[in-house]
């Protein structure tokens, strides 16, 4: 009947991260785009303070890589298991 149907709980964190790390390429490229605006409005703090943001967001994708290879990578897509937590 155990036919590892379950993820343990290491698993599921190595699944989880490279969704953590997908998700924040996403938002990484919407803010860049939203830096652009800003600083067609003129509003070059604003545009400073979201590429400070962008940064702190890169350097997290490095931790979270870390994190990832340290627990010997990412775990292949499981059937049935669809993760969508934000």
């Amino acid at each position: 009947m155990s036919e590892k149907k379950d993820l343990s709980e290491l698993e599921k964190l190595r699944v989880l991260i490279p969704h953590w790390i997908e998700h924040s390429h996403s938002h990484q490229h919407e803010f860049q785009k939203w830096v652009e605006v800003a600083k067609k409005e003129g509003q070059t703090e604003a545009a400073e303070a979201i590429e400070k943001a962008l940064a702190k967001l890169a350097k997290a994708d490095k931790y979270l890589n870390t994190a990832l290879e340290s627990l010997g990578g990412a775990v292949q897509h499981h059937h049935g298991h669809d993760h969508h937590h934000h």
